[in-house]
């Protein structure tokens, strides 16, 4: 089998997530660039943690709703705490489905992942009918019984576009009693370090952001019933702990929100 080509000399979504994240699937060029951001944005990392906590309390609701099949798009490298993990923890007959464009992730997938209950695809979850109709996807997912759809630090990344179109494909393709949980970073107000940041990032990669207002997460989420408490800042997501908490909410925001396909 051919293995998936790794670009080593230009930074990573990914590889820069899990390095915020405290993991070891990351490159120098990774950690140059995420030191950088860091410093202008310090609590960069801490939104990390706070995205993969959403997660973790996001698929325990999911379960608890009957969900035990997960579509994981962009996910990102599959480490600690991540969908699989996650899904195996809660319900060790889950399967899951983990989507990613970056050749890494592949790879390192593969590598990482040795169950018979876990795939790993490389495709644009822009394109919803070629990811769901992978052979992968059908040999794990049954599409007559309800999906989880994770988009779980990847839309931020989306642009150039009909968003609301592509997730209304999924939601169309899927059958009712599926659910969705998404997140998307949104900044009110055009705050100065974020958009350096956001310069920083252009400037030494392909990488674009795509912050999104609650009006638009909103109608991302069209013609599914969103579970309590709707549409909300990450750390307003039915909270656990302490640590499920953003220490600067003035600073910055993630918009996150759970819903159902009725």
């Amino acid at each position: 089998m051919e293995r998936p080509e790794i670009d080593l000399r230009s930074a990573s979504v990914a590889r820069i997530f899990d390095y915020y994240l405290g993991g070891a699937h990351n490159f120098a060029v990774d950690r140059v660039l995420a030191d950088a951001a860091a410093k202008l944005m310090p609590e960069l990392p801490q939104m990390m943690q706070l995205h993969r906590r959403f997660l973790a309390r996001a698929m325990r609701y999911l379960v608890g709703q009957g969900v035990t099949q997960f579509l994981d798009l962009g996910s990102g490298l599959p480490t600690a705490g991540g969908s699989a993990e996650l899904a195996r923890r809660l319900e060790p007959s889950s399967r899951v489905v983990l989507v990613d464009n970056d050749p890494a992730v592949i790879a390192h997938g593969k590598h990482l992942l040795d169950s018979a209950n876990t795939a790993v695809v490389l495709g644009d979850i822009c394109e919803p009918d070629v990811v769901l109709d992978h052979p992968e996807t059908r040999r794990l997912l049954d599409f007559d019984q309800p999906v989880g759809l994770l988009l779980v630090g990847v839309l931020d990344f989306v642009g150039d576009v009909d968003l609301p179109a592509v997730i209304a494909r999924y939601r169309d393709r899927v059958t009712a009693g599926s659910h969705i949980a998404l997140t998307n970073f949104s900044v009110e107000g055009g705050l100065e370090d974020y958009q350096r940041t956001e310069q920083l990032y252009r400037d030494n990669t392909t990488i674009d952001f795509h912050p999104r207002s609650a009006a638009e997460v909103t109608e991302l989420l069209a013609g599914f019933d969103l579970a309590e408490p709707g549409v909300v800042d990450i750390s307003l997501w039915r909270p656990e702990a302490v640590e499920d908490l953003d220490e600067h909410p003035e600073r910055s925001a993630a918009y996150v929100a759970v819903g159902r396909k009725p």
